[in-house]
């Protein structure tokens, strides 16, 4: 009982009836540790495990990096060009070979065509509906906005990591831009994804004074608090015990530290990757450290004016970031653990509007894939004479999204419980690209 006592009087102090815990922990030292939480580290899920991850341990982490061209890149200027269209659709772009026969794309990308033989675009992919700008389809697979998790939720519930790392990062978004596109829905709040610019990556530093032994004596103190838990306000508990384990390993892990640290990058680097360098980088730093889901936005492709004015500035750029992206990934050696795809939310129209501009088009859009040890150097599918649908049936995000999971080791046809209990399939199409296979 006197122990019962002493303990719950540390809990109560936690939350305000006192300043410190018993060992000196003060109330703001452990809000610190708690405030590195928000957007999805936990204690139940990190430490708990997944059948699906137990066997993956042994390999070398695989991971996704999903770059979205914010907006709807227009497929027919970019990957799926029409050059015997009329002018009113084909446009002002002219297209150039590739290293790969019969692969031919923008001539504003030229180093991704010196490099086809590395890559692979699947065309006439059917996506969102005509107003919805949120890249919520190929964010969840599901077309149905707010219905179900990430796909870098799911693979974090799935995959938890061991080491530290927070398994799934945005790079999208600046605060406060935070959509609910990342949501992790019925998976829970601990999948959110792990958001630098939201949280601050200088919070990942131990507090003066507080060395690794000290750090995990506190880990084992909160370990015996929780063993009392329902003898105290189990709401007071709320959003500590789901986050208290991976705060903790990154706190102390100089490799997390590291792996955010784009200082370590030279300005060759920099100058490499050209405009894009700090998102691009920091994916690739981030999945060569083991983490699994990495996402970042690039550009604004709402081009339904302006259109060929955008994208002459923006293709080179794209060009230069992607096709420097591919290449460290190969120089690294990372190129068969590192899938990465580029895609938008949608296509645009085939004919020319507005003067110079192309409206929402979701019968065809494109995606470029690179590395994961897909079949690359090819085109899969193929859209009539103006670019306008598939000739056969299209793949949708759903597809592509069910060929990443493969890639990370995840059976698409996994259930996992929604709000109400009920198995919900990760995806309701779960057929892959199976030319990537």
């Amino acid at each position: 009982m006197w122990l019962r006592r002493k303990w719950s009087t540390a809990i109560l102090s936690i939350f305000g009836q006192g300043t410190r815990l018993c060992d000196g922990i003060t109330r703001r030292e452990m809000l610190r540790v708690g405030g590195l939480a928000i957007g999805g580290l936990t204690l139940a899920d990190v430490l708990r495990g997944r059948d699906a991850a137990s066997s993956e341990r042994t390999k070398r982490t695989k991971s996704v990096i999903m770059v979205w061209l914010r907006g709807g890149p227009s497929h027919i200027d970019m990957y799926d060009m029409k050059p015997e269209a009329p002018p009113e659709i084909r446009g002002e772009f002219r297209p150039t070979a590739t290293n790969v026969a019969g692969i031919q794309i923008c001539d504003l990308m030229p180093r991704q065509a010196k490099m086809m033989d590395r890559l692979a675009i699947v065309r006439g992919i059917k996506s969102n509906d005509l107003g919805d700008h949120t890249p919520h389809y190929i964010i969840t697979g599901s077309p149905d906005r707010g219905k179900r998790p990430a796909f870098g939720s799911v693979v974090s519930f799935l995959r938890p990591q061991r080491d530290g790392m927070p398994p799934y990062v945005s790079l999208m978004y600046d605060p406060p831009k935070l959509y609910d596109n990342e949501g992790p829905v019925y998976v829970g709040h601990a999948h959110r994804p792990f958001v630098p610019r939201e949280e601050g990556i200088e919070n990942l530093s131990l507090v003066r004074g507080i060395d690794a032994p000290r750090l995990d004596g506190r880990k084992e103190l909160l370990t015996q608090l929780d063993t009392i838990r329902r003898e105290v306000d189990s709401r007071s508990f709320a959003g500590i015990d789901e986050h208290t384990a991976r705060s903790f390993r990154m706190i102390a892990s100089p490799k997390v530290r590291e792996a955010f640290d784009l200082k370590q990058e030279g300005d060759a680097q920099r100058k490499r990757y050209g405009k894009y360098s700090e998102n691009l980088l920091m994916a690739r730093r981030l999945v060569e450290a083991g983490i699994s889901v990495v996402t970042l936005k690039l550009g604004d492709y709402d081009t339904h004016e302006k259109n060929f004015i955008d994208l002459r500035d923006q293709l080179p750029q794209l060009d230069q970031g992607i096709a420097a992206l591919v290449e460290d990934l190969y120089d690294r050696g990372l190129e068969k653990d590192v899938a990465v795809v580029v895609w938008g939310e949608f296509g645009r129209a085939p004919h020319i509007s507005r003067g110079d501009g192309r409206d929402h088009w979701p019968e065809a859009g494109a995606a470029l894939l690179a590395g994961g040890a897909f079949q690359m150097g090819q085109a899969i599918g193929e859209t009539d004479p103006h670019g306008g649908r598939s000739k056969v049936k299209p793949y949708t995000p759903a597809n592509v999204l069910a060929t990443l999971y493969r890639h990370l080791g995840i059976d698409p046809a996994t259930t996992i419980l929604d709000f109400s209990k009920r198995p919900m399939h990760l995806l309701d199409d779960r057929a892959v690209v199976r030319e990537l296979l």
